[in-house]
């Protein structure tokens, strides 16, 4: 066998020689998909070198396990907002109102514009709780004297976060929603809702 193709042969065989596949460290876990409650978490690695040659193929490149959401917020995602029509607007004159009653501090109302995910049968018995469909935009205001000491109405919601509601004045009208937005000193159009 001549030396031109000796040296070609090896050649050959150098380059069919099998390569394993090698991957690089693991990256950070990402944050655990539920803020509040049961989610999961995943990382993932990357392919330095790809296998060739009938080497040994890669191992997962990605891993995911369960975790458990318990932000801050949390607490208030747990809250049940409790609303009415906005036709029960509580900043009328009242005459029966004393003098006494008039100190406690009025706070800046605000509005929540909240995307209904659920609404129970019983909410189609009154008109207005007709109304609070799925996927609807509802606009909601968080007036004085519904709100806590930490001047916000209870339930108002969390962005990318799933809250519960239930209507005051139509038993057995209750649902889901997720915050949009909100927006502070506004007042919500007609035909909206109140927080209690």
């Amino acid at each position: 066998m001549s030396t031109r193709k000796l040296s070609r042969s090896l050649f050959l065989c150098a380059s069919l020689a099998a390569i394993d596949c090698a991957v690089g460290s693991w990256g950070p876990w990402s944050s655990c998909t539920s803020p509040c409650g049961v989610g999961s978490t995943e990382r993932s690695r990357q392919v330095s070198v790809p296998p060739r040659n009938g080497g040994m193929p890669c191992p997962d490149l990605k891993q995911r396990r369960g975790c458990f959401g318990n932000n801050e917020i949390c607490s208030s995602a747990k809250e049940v907002a409790k609303i009415l029509p906005d036709s029960f607007k509580r900043n009328f004159k009242d005459p029966w109102r004393r003098p006494h009653m008039l100190l406690k501090e009025e706070k800046a109302s605000y509005c929540v514009y909240l995307r209904l995910k659920q609404a129970s049968a019983a909410c189609k018995l009154k008109l207005w709780s007709a109304q609070l469909v799925r996927e609807r935009l509802v606009c909601a205001e968080c007036q004085s004297d519904a709100m806590s000491k930490s001047d916000r109405c209870g339930g108002d919601g969390l962005e990318g976060t799933r809250t519960f509601w239930s209507a005051a004045s139509a038993v057995g009208c209750h649902g889901s929603w997720m915050r949009e937005s909100s927006s502070k000193g506004c007042r919500c159009p007609s035909y909206s809702v109140l927080f209690v």
